[in-house]
């Protein structure tokens, strides 16, 4: 029989090694999405997942997937698309539009050959928790503008010198992987660690994307955890210095 750690009204979370290997990585079931919680997840590379109808559902799967920001692959058309200059790029201003779009563009399931389009796992509990997070300087968002229509965009939580990637959109083709190179541009300005991708897909593989042992990516997110950074780095911005190269 499956045991499985039920949270209570503290924001403990069971150690790492107590996560399940079927389904990979799931840790804990129960509590909330209050900002305290959220934050004390991430700190310990926990994520929420899960779908509308069931408990919240709380996961740190082994191996992890992560992307060194010098590992970042820009394919050819994507630096065509960045030398044409025809789109524009900020951070954190305009959050709740991005995560919204995330939630409502709809998706191709991967490997599907109906074109079936899929659900989302971001439901309006998810949007109004990290909204909140947003505003406690907790979450960011990257956005990608065709001058002032937002076409593309993501949004994550930000750890130190990590960036934990939650979900990205684009209503134009290619504007999910601008906003993925804004933000590596960003980081590597600052000289931060890397991007945490959580779950491995073909997509993020072809970006440049690789798995690790869950205790070394704990290891690396405690070692950025202790990191002092600028306090201007994730301020409402217009960026400049996207890689186009």
């Amino acid at each position: 029989m499956i045991q499985l750690y039920q949270l209570d009204n503290s924001y403990h979370f069971p150690s790492a090694e107590q996560s399940l290997a079927e389904p990979n990585g799931l840790i804990a079931f129960g509590g909330d999405l209050s900002m305290g919680r959220l934050v004390s997840a991430y700190q310990q590379g926990i994520f929420p997942w899960f779908n509308p109808g069931e408990p919240l559902l709380w996961w740190c799967p082994d191996p992890r997937a992560v992307l060194p920001l010098d590992s970042f692959h820009r394919s050819r058309s994507l630096l065509k698309l960045l030398r044409q200059q025809r789109y524009t790029f900020s951070i954190n201003r305009a959050f709740e539009r991005v995560i919204l779009a995330c939630a409502t563009v709809p998706r191709v399931q991967p490997n599907s050959e109906t074109g079936e389009l899929a659900g989302t796992w971001i439901t309006d509990q998810m949007t109004d928790a990290y909204i909140q997070l947003h505003h406690a300087g907790v979450a960011h968002s990257i956005e990608v503008w065709d001058q002032r229509e937002l076409v593309g965009g993501l949004y994550g939580v930000a750890v130190g010198g990590v960036f934990c990637g939650e979900s990205m959109f684009h209503r134009v083709p290619n504007a999910s992987k601008l906003a993925f190179s804004a933000l590596v541009s960003h980081m590597q300005s600052y000289d931060l660690d890397f991007i945490d991708c959580q779950l491995e897909n073909p997509h993020l593989r072809r970006l440049g994307c690789k798995t690790i042992a869950r205790k070394d990516f704990l290891r690396a997110l405690h070692i950025s955890r202790q990191r002092k950074l600028p306090t201007e780095l994730w301020d409402a911005q217009t960026l400049h210095h996207v890689v186009a190269q």
